[in-house]
């Protein structure tokens, strides 16, 4: 509906005009009525209107001064002058004012001015169309701008440049201006992208949006930076500059990649993070530090969400980040089988800062967290109240999908908080929560001698009646069931450390070496030495 404003010293005017005119039928809303010129112009800084309806003698501030203030605000502004005035010089600063009509109370007829609203309505409408269709051209003629500087950009990186006059007059059509400059190539790209596009419902218009802000800012401050996109997750800058020793290149870029990332954060509540290449001055240089910052994978990985930085290399350390898999997987399950969500962030960020310190590969690092969820879903399952909440195939896309160590970081945590969460629900549903105590209680003592009397008095349970409760729940026998978990957990020890099978018995809690191999072979059909052996062949 368009908005009216009534303005008019004589209320009972207001009043008549207020009740005589069926606004809602005309698509109308009556936004609201006001006795004098000043008043109006405070309401309409609030809400402007779209129809003006006024007197001319007022206090404070006259018609025609209200008419020239509101038409600074919005020029399509339909105006009606409703006044007692017949004069020459009125009606002809009205027209100035491109007042559309200029009505005599004396003769006043609210059929007249309904079919002036009417009049009024259809114009905006028609007005509205016009731009709706303007807006749509233009919005092709920049989606097929954009579409063209993409494929620019792509065809620098991926295909050689044979000439580079014919490349920099391209780069002119798109407003890069390189003739007697350097420039500093810059990549930026979507922090938390995967729930950036579950917020925004799909790549395009995730995408459309990020555009619309960046080329807003970027045409509305005049930054002589000239954008890129390249696919939706990373996009592309070129900074032109004189290259003297009095500009600090990497500074003033840095300032107005700044500008783009607070109005990304302020309109769109996106973070993004930028890396400045090296300084260039010739079209093959910028294709090499186009491509050198797009396979920034390892810095990018470990970068902080909102960050801008200069690009450098990473060395890979030394250390085989497989060697402390096993410390990393006691520890997230022992924490969820004692359902402890006090320890998750403190774990998960110890062993994050762990990764960042020794720069381990990306996809080294999603193959070693992934292993780990595997491994802990699988070992939990046969403790009856973890049971499995997501597919394989899902956990692996999602993990694969993680883009940063800070994003990685927050999945872990939300992740054992719900696995967690959805123990002690089936925790307190379980009738034989008995049984699901021993399991826990077996769990976390594999380092001892577990016996079924200690187990049944920690229970506060007569040893037989839960001897016959635990077979009938589980199909196996305490002790069988004890036997399995300390085999499961003897594998993991030979499969993920260097440890002797000596010690390997002792951290099991079996005094006898020949009775630990003996068990052992009975359950894997081979002697621990024989099942490492065959392992690492």
């Amino acid at each position: 509906m368009y908005k009216v404003m009534l303005v008019d010293d004589d209320y009972p005017v207001l009043e008549f005009l207020s009740a005589a005119i069926p606004w809602e039928q005309y698509g109308l809303q009556l936004q609201g009525t006001h006795e004098n010129g000043a008043v109006a112009l405070e309401q309409a800084e609030a809400g402007m209107p779209d129809i003006l309806i006024t007197d001319i003698g007022m206090p404070k501030m006259n018609g025609l001064e209200l008419i020239a203030a509101l038409r600074e605000r919005k020029p399509n502004l339909r105006v009606a002058i409703l006044s007692c005035h017949n004069e020459f010089h009125y009606a002809q600063q009205a027209l100035r004012l491109n007042v559309q009509d200029y009505v005599l109370k004396d003769t006043l007829d609210p059929a007249d001015l309904e079919k002036l609203l009417d009049q009024f309505k259809k114009s905006l409408d028609q007005e509205g169309q016009v731009l709706t269709h303007q807006h749509q051209l233009q919005h092709m003629v920049d989606r097929n701008k954009e579409l063209m500087k993409e494929k620019f950009i792509r065809k620098t990186m991926q295909e050689p440049i044979l000439d580079r006059q014919d490349w920099m007059s391209e780069a002119q059509t798109f407003d890069l201006e390189l003739t007697g400059k350097a420039c500093l190539p810059i990549m930026g790209f979507i922090d938390g992208y995967r729930l950036a596009k579950h917020r925004f419902m799909s790549d395009d218009i995730l995408r459309f949006a990020i555009y619309n802000v960046i080329n807003e800012m970027i045409g509305q401050d005049e930054l002589p930076v000239v954008h890129f996109a390249y696919g939706t997750k990373e996009s592309f800058y070129l900074y032109p500059f004189h290259d003297t020793l009095k500009i600090n290149a990497y500074d003033e870029a840095a300032a107005q990649i700044k500008e783009i990332q607070t109005a990304l954060r302020k309109y769109l509540k996106i973070s993004m993070s930028f890396l400045i290449g090296d300084v260039c001055h010739q079209p093959e240089e910028i294709k090499s530090s186009l491509n050198g910052l797009l396979a920034a994978r390892v810095q990018r990985f470990y970068m902080e969400e909102g960050s801008i930085a200069k690009q450098r290399v990473y060395s890979e350390g030394n250390i085989d980040l497989f060697s402390w898999y096993d410390q990393a997987s006691t520890e997230f399950r022992e924490m969820m089988i004692e359902k402890n969500t006090g320890l998750i962030v403190p774990t998960v960020e110890r062993w994050m800062e762990f990764l960042r310190e020794h720069t381990f590969p990306p996809e080294k690092v999603k193959d070693w967290v992934l292993k780990l969820l595997l491994d802990l879903k699988l070992k939990l399952q046969s403790l009856q109240y973890f049971r499995s909440t997501y597919a394989v195939d899902i956990l692996h896309k999602e993990i694969l999908e993680i883009d940063s160590l800070v994003e990685l970081e927050h999945w872990l945590i939300d992740h054992f908080q719900s696995v967690i969460a959805l123990a002690g629900e089936i925790w307190e549903q379980s009738k034989r929560s008995e049984v699901v105590e021993a399991c826990h209680y077996v769990s976390l003592h594999l380092d001892k001698r577990i016996g079924l009397e200690e187990v049944a008095d920690h229970l506060h349970l007569n040893s037989s009646y839960f001897s016959r409760l635990f077979k009938k729940e589980t199909g196996e026998t305490f002790i069988e069931y004890v036997t399995r978990m300390k085999m499961i957990r003897a594998k993991e020890l030979l499969d993920q450390t260097s440890h002797p099978v000596g010690k390997i018995c002792e951290m099991l809690g079996y005094d006898n070496q020949s009775y630990f191999i003996k068990i052992f072979k009975s359950s894997v059909g081979l002697t621990p030495v024989e099942y490492r052996g065959q392992k690492t062949t």
